[in-house]
């Protein structure tokens, strides 16, 4: 079992469409889900609205449904939920009761996450629970992950073959080849877990294995003072 161990935070960093075919239900194509499956709005106090209240926008440039296997399949396709985001090529998905349903998304897959934060892979799969966005699990050559920090000009940003973002606790996971950077540090280990909300970041390792973390630390530039003259100090005074 990985035994997190406590990191200095470097406050770190993430096809051409198939054809269009096939008919539109009724909540492809541009459908606001609300929690209880009706179509409806975007209310204007969503910011203050708990997630699961709000509607789930379904947006796609065409779509395929097998109602008796239940299958759906969309292309182009954009899903949001108040300042979520997930868009890609393709997805599948396994029902459009977003109470409990999986969505696979292909092809330059894209998620805006909360606190600025992006993801950004070739594959994801996307877990809705209780009327809102769960979880959702990238995989790439290497996936991506970035986040726009409020107290720099320099984005946290990581790579990883896989990256779990979990909406309830904000954190972000990197595995296998996992690397993150703030623009001046950057750390690299086996499983990296990033906390988007707190900007902290922790390490781990396999128990028994030789796996290290490593971390690089550039140091800061001092300030050129070459070709400056410094003011005149007076003598001391002499000791009488």
């Amino acid at each position: 079992m990985p035994a997190p161990t406590a990191a200095p935070a470097p406050a770190p960093a993430p096809a051409a469409a198939a054809p269009p075919h096939a008919t539109t239900p009724p909540a492809a194509a541009g459908a606001a889900i609300s929690p209880q499956g009706a179509a409806g709005a975007k209310s204007p106090a969503a910011a203050a609205t708990p997630a699961s209240q709000l509607p789930i926008i379904v947006d796609a440039a065409s779509s395929d449904v097998d109602y008796k296997t239940h299958s759906y399949t969309f292309e182009k396709v954009v899903i949001s939920q108040g300042t979520m985001r997930v868009q890609a090529d393709r997805a599948q998905a396994t029902g459009l009761d977003f109470a409990n349903s999986h969505w696979t998304f292909d092809g330059h897959v894209h998620i805006v996450a909360e606190a600025q934060g992006d993801l950004r892979a070739d594959q994801a799969v996307v877990e809705f629970k209780d009327n809102r966005i769960a979880r959702a699990t990238v995989n790439g050559k290497p996936a991506e992950f970035e986040q726009q920090r409020p107290d720099s000009q320099q984005p946290a940003r990581g790579h990883a073959d896989e990256i779990v973002y979990d909406v309830g606790d904000g954190s972000v996971r990197l595995s296998s080849n996992a690397w993150l950077a703030d623009g001046q540090n950057e750390i690299s280990g086996p499983l990296l877990v990033y906390n988007i909300r707190l900007q902290r970041v922790q390490a781990a390792t396999t128990e028994g294995s030789d796996q290290r973390v490593h971390i690089k630390i550039e140091p800061q530039s001092l300030p050129d003072t070459r070709g400056k003259s410094e003011t005149a100090r007076p003598p001391p005074k002499p000791q009488s």
